[in-house]
């Protein structure tokens, strides 16, 4: 387990990325799927926490999914650590960004009531790729750190799209999300800038959307000791009983060679 930023947070070294329990429309994955009903999604749910997988990730851009996660697991709440966004939904095939103040916090309470909790412990930026001006001229960063202060989340970040984007954001942020692995090393220094201030990394599509090994993906992304956690999600456990081996076997020591 790693630190959350300055959170208090403790994280795994995997989170289990919950958009292909909510969402199989508009995806960049190679093959489609059917979306699980809610009884094999509460057992996929139940399963991941039963692995020690103590981190779940979604977002309102992933469908039904935080409605899902909320009734499958919300009698288990003190038990993982919750990952959601702000910023794009999903609806009727197609996405929409909102940045506004009213936008921003009408979605975050839909998205606390969806996944009944009254804190939510990590909020990340959803952003379309216009990484800079979200962050410079919409009202979104000053909602995140109000909440925060007002102890309705307890971690907020960007989940981004751009390196000056992730670089602006680590004047504020407990955490980045970015894409890294063998085929997209972009962000490597910024991975590096975070370790140095503290800024937990999560990283995205590690197996770029589902074309890389998850082995070798995971076991390449996992070697950079300023990573703090890596998302994949899936609907067979037992594929992800088997990231979670892999993942757990291959986490180097924290930076300084302590492990939390």
């Amino acid at each position: 387990m790693r630190a959350l930023g300055q959170t208090g947070l403790m994280i795994p070294p995997l989170g289990f990325g919950a958009f292909k329990i909510g969402r199989n429309r508009g995806i960049k994955y190679p093959q489609g799927y059917d979306l699980p009903d809610d009884a094999a999604v509460e057992r996929l749910l139940n399963g991941v926490l039963d692995l020690g997988c103590t981190l779940i990730d979604t977002a309102p851009a992933y469908g039904v999914s935080e409605e899902r996660i909320g009734r499958a697991i919300g009698r288990r709440r003190n038990e993982f650590v919750l990952s959601t966004k702000v910023g794009e939904t999903f609806a009727d095939g197609k996405s929409t960004f909102d940045f506004t103040r009213s936008g921003v916090e009408r979605s975050l309470q839909r998205s606390q009531d969806r996944l009944r909790t009254d804190v939510l412990d990590l909020v990340f930026i959803h952003s379309n790729g216009d990484d800079e001006r979200i962050l410079i001229e919409t009202d979104v960063v000053g909602i995140l750190k109000e909440w925060k202060s007002q102890g309705r989340i307890r971690a907020i970040g960007l989940s981004g799209k751009t390196v000056s984007g992730a670089r602006l954001a680590l004047e504020w942020a407990d955490a980045l999300m970015i894409e890294y692995h063998l085929e997209d090393r972009s962000h490597v220094e910024v991975i590096d800038e975070a370790a140095v201030r503290g800024v937990s990394v999560f990283v995205k599509k590690p197996l770029a959307s589902g074309k890389l090994p998850a082995d070798a993906a995971l076991r390449f992304v996992l070697s950079n000791p300023g990573v703090s956690s890596v998302i994949v999600g899936g609907l067979n456990l037992n594929h992800v009983a088997e990231n979670w081996r892999t993942a757990i076997n291959c986490r180097p020591p924290s930076p300084g060679g302590r492990r939390a």
